[in-house]
């Protein structure tokens, strides 16, 4: 039985994975800032389990991203790494450096612990933030594994900058440093469908805020979406997968504008009172100057989101799942817990 270490396991995408892995045969050892959270976690990843009695393979570590402190232990034993854990916000930080050095700090010390105790398969979870943020060149028509985000054109976010930067520095610590760990990222977009438990940390802010009804327009937004279940399979498919070492595997199913999304929400709640008026990026950019978590959207105002996915089907062997079936899902969850 193989053994992998999962950053990050009180994280949304990371319950279904350790769920997902369980099921699938693996022992895993979840690594957390706070041990606090064992009882938490071992409720969420019972309820994905097709088979409760795989919960006895779950363990758990503490860790902590920007500590050096108990990476040792964590690797003994361990066959191969899921490194996950990076932060997430909701409104970009005022210093950028809050967001970045964590994250590219973080992947680097999972790199190197790695790579002291002799793993050499490492599945890193990065985002299409890391391919998507820069404009597509003229002879392009979809994003794909080859774009790579500019972290200095000017409208890339904090966010972007910091996915993409500790993406790099995973790859270039490959190529300079430990040429024997086979690598594969996995880069979802807007990640959506139902979580295993309430803590799902700011995943699903913008379907909570389209439930609330809280803006009459929405912003003029595309995102690449993907299914959670989805991300998760794509990761263990990879690891089971030798021949994706070295490659990047954009994890999206499709592109919904804001206003798509809200429909979808519309449609199955016909009594919340959800906008799908589009507003006038002038507006937006009115709205930015009083509230943080819109001026950091407005950059990609009136930006389409065209992916190629054709890597992550060939490694799913099937179609991925429609994203406007996991809005419902993760409208319903949230409904039905009380929770808008």
């Amino acid at each position: 039985m193989k053994t992998v270490l999962l950053t990050g396991i009180t994280g949304y995408i990371a319950k279904h994975i350790a769920a997902q892995l369980l099921d699938a045969g693996y022992a895993v050892r979840g690594s957390m800032r706070s041990t606090k959270r064992v009882q938490e976690v071992n409720a969420a990843v019972a309820k994905g389990l097709k088979d409760p009695s795989n919960l006895t393979r779950l363990s758990f570590c503490e860790l902590d991203l920007t500590k050096d402190l108990g990476w040792t232990d964590a690797m003994r034993g361990v066959d191969a790494v899921l490194h996950t854990a990076s932060p997430f916000p909701l409104v970009q930080p005022k210093n950028e450096q809050d967001l970045i050095t964590p994250a590219v700090d973080g992947t680097l010390r999972a790199m190197k612990a790695a790579q002291d105790a002799g793993v050499t398969r490492v599945i890193l979870t990065s985002s299409t933030v890391a391919i998507s943020g820069s404009d597509l060149t003229s002879s392009q028509t979809a994003y794909s594994e080859e774009n790579w985000t500019d972290v200095n054109d000017k409208g890339t976010s904090a966010y972007a900058k910091s996915k993409t930067l500790a993406e790099k520095a995973a790859w270039d610590f490959v190529k300079d440093t430990a040429p024997d760990i086979q690598l594969t990222t996995i880069n979802p977009g807007f990640v959506i469908g139902p979580p295993l438990d309430r803590n799902y940390g700011t995943s699903l802010a913008v379907i909570e805020r389209v439930l609330k009804g809280k803006d009459p327009m929405v912003p003029n937004l595309c995102f690449a979406c993907v299914d959670v279940r989805d991300v998760a399979a794509l990761h263990i498919a990879a690891l089971k997968d030798d021949k994706t070492a070295g490659q990047r595997v954009l994890s999206a199913a499709d592109s919904l504008w804001f206003k798509d999304i809200s429909q979808v929400l519309k449609d199955s709640e016909p009594k919340r009172k959800i906008s799908t008026r589009v507003a006038p990026t002038f507006a937006i950019k009115l709205l930015g100057l009083f509230d943080p978590a819109i001026r950091g959207i407005i950059p990609q105002l009136g930006k389409a989101q065209p992916i190629n996915n054709a890597r992550a089907r060939a490694l799913l062997g099937r179609d991925l799942l429609d994203p406007r079936d996991a809005v419902k899902e993760a409208g319903k969850y949230l409904i039905d817990e009380g929770l808008v």
